[in-house]
């Protein structure tokens, strides 16, 4: 959601200003890059995890700010809804056993947040949208106290002009409408962070927009949204539905979501900060005080405060991140298309399937983004979602470019490819096979966190439970198992 803003309002001028600002920033990146003042190859990587709060009883508990307040530590922050928090863990080299690492700074961060949470009544949950979060709840009183998520939710609606729809068709179909962005808060998420350089950011953008389809029908943890079954890993389209800013007739010309896969490939990082510039009218148009040209023009390097805040108002799932850190500037990718768990174990296995993918696709001598249509990369990213591991991919091999199964393709043709780029990220073996397998294990059982809540739900409305009392069962039984950390393709099906 970005650093802390506040206003009460924009003038008519304030836009044109904040158009300019960004125009300048634009040029002092497009500097920064001609000069090369940018940090040399370092290999780092990060992560934030969104998290539910949700009672005994497996609904939502909107106690965020108790939680956050009884905490003695600034590695947790508040999130959209008043019943999710963020967790940020800390930038680290990728190789030798940085999962393991991740995964026990994870552990051991989650252990903590729940033993905060439970004085307030409130458990952590690791998902994508809690199955129990009723269309009912998602009112203005449900967004997190804060500045930001106010004049977020103002700007989003007065761009709108009227009332968000959501209409998503699935196994079921979800109808409703609001009067606020409330909805998005249901989406919770964990973001992969890529530090490369500015050479490098291209290819791995590329090959982070390649590999969208199979993280998805991999990884999928989202089938419900408020009580309905809907894609495997629905949280995508709902929350491009959630945040759009356009009213009907601008979606019918043709006028680009906020929520984007993108629309080509491209040949530097610049292409991306461009594109959020042309196609995307200020949200937060808040001026700081900062002149990036004079800021270069004196030798030092500009945070680009704008560029920065506006480019957090697109929400792409490969976005772009520019940041300083010690005086030196740095591009990241933040690969943040997947839902957060089941549990701790396969959420670091989706990040080392992520980070070993992109790095043996974006080393190939034939990139594989110059034998795919961008169009065919797009199509793949929707039919994951929709039918996760039973989705057919299109994919260009060695006789030219084939659909298969979703599960073949990556068991058969990406895991490879996943571990052949972690061991050039100088990754320890064990470390590699270790989490490579829960990706493998899940492609030979069909079972991905998804297909477990759908099948467990699904028994219990056979036993005779009503929706609500099935769904709430449902997510009782994904916490105890969420506890013991065994990967979710192994859990037993048994309600």
């Amino acid at each position: 959601m970005g650093e802390k803003v506040a206003a009460d309002r924009f003038d008519l001028a304030a836009r044109g200003r904040f158009r300019d600002r960004l125009h300048a920033c634009l040029d002092a990146l497009a500097t920064l890059l001609a000069e090369e003042r940018f940090h040399g190859p370092r290999d780092r990587v990060g992560m934030e995890v969104e998290l539910c709060l949700a009672d005994s009883d497996g609904s939502p508990r909107m106690v965020n700010a108790e939680v956050l307040g009884r905490m003695a530590t600034r590695d947790f922050q508040s999130e959209l809804g008043k019943f999710t928090i963020e967790l940020n863990m800390s930038p680290r080299e990728l190789g030798g056993g940085v999962f393991e690492d991740m995964a026990e700074e994870l552990r051991i961060a989650l252990r903590y947040a729940d033993r905060m949470a439970g004085e307030f009544g409130a458990q952590v949950v690791m998902t994508g949208v809690l199955p129990t979060i009723a269309a009912e709840q998602m009112v203005p009183g449900s967004l997190s106290l804060g500045d930001r998520y106010t004049l977020l939710n103002d700007q989003i609606m007065a761009a709108r002009g009227e009332s968000i729809q959501l209409d998503i068709a699935g196994a079921e179909r979800l109808t409703s409408t609001f009067d606020s962005i409330a909805p998005e808060s249901a989406c919770t998420s964990v973001q992969y962070h890529l530090q490369v350089t500015p050479q490098r950011f291209a290819p791995a953008w590329n090959a982070a927009q390649a590999a969208l389809a199979a993280q998805a029908a991999v990884g999928a943890n989202a089938p419900f949204v408020f009580g309905r079954e809907l894609w495997h890993e629905s949280r995508p389209i709902f929350f491009l539905q959630a945040t759009d800013d356009r009213p009907p007739e601008l979606a019918a010309q043709g006028v680009r979501p906020r929520t984007w896969f993108g629309e080509r490939w491209i040949t530097s990082a610049l292409d991306l900060f461009e594109e959020s510039v042309r196609y995307y009218p200020a949200l937060l148009p808040l001026l700081g005080d900062e002149d990036p040209q004079a800021v270069l023009a004196a030798g030092g390097v500009p945070a680009l405060g704008e560029l920065a805040l506006h480019n957090g108002t697109v929400y792409r799932w490969n976005r772009p991140v520019y940041a300083v850190v010690d005086g030196v500037p740095h591009l990241r990718v933040e690969n943040r298309v997947l839902s957060t768990g089941p549990t701790v174990t396969d959420t670091i296995a989706n990040g080392a399937f992520y980070y070993g993918l992109v790095r043996a696709l974006a080393d190939e001598p034939e990139p594989v983004w110059e034998r795919l249509p961008f169009a065919d990369a797009e199509r793949n990213f929707d039919a994951a979602c929709r039918h996760g591991l039973g989705a057919r991919l299109r994919w260009p091999g060695p006789d030219g470019t084939r659909e298969l199964p979703a599960a073949e393709l990556i068991a058969e043709t990406l895991l490879p490819l996943a571990a052949a780029g972690l061991d050039a990220w100088g990754v320890n073996a064990a470390d590699r096979d270790r989490y490579l397998a829960v990706i493998e294990g899940r492609c030979r059982r069909g079972v991905t966190g998804a297909d477990w809540q759908t099948s467990v739900y699904h028994q219990l409305v056979a036993d005779g439970k009503d929706r609500a009392t099935a769904l709430k069962g449902l997510v009782r039984r994904y916490c105890e198992l969420a506890r013991t950390d065994t990967p979710v393709h192994d859990w037993p099906t048994q309600p």
